[in-house]
């Protein structure tokens, strides 16, 4: 039997976090070579490489979405 969407998405969901950016980064690149890329998207996968990077050593600290999205209607005034 094939798997669902949602049998890989339930899956893909148990997976830590950094493995799950992996996923993301394999995902987005089968969808067009690098080489086929606008500039405007190497430019934003770069840009997330970059970010994904300053995660992973301790550069960074991340937050939790819904704490993230607060704080942007919380500046922009919603």
């Amino acid at each position: 039997m094939p798997f669902t969407l949602e049998d890989i998405e339930s899956q893909a969901l148990t997976l830590t976090a950094d493995a799950r950016a992996d996923l993301v980064e394999r995902l987005t690149n089968s969808l067009v070579a690098d080489n086929n890329q606008t500039p405007a998207r190497r430019a934003w996968l770069a840009l997330a490489r970059k970010r994904r990077d300053e995660i992973r050593s301790g550069a960074v600290r991340g937050i939790p979405g819904d704490e993230g999205s607060a704080l942007v209607r919380k500046l922009v005034g919603r």
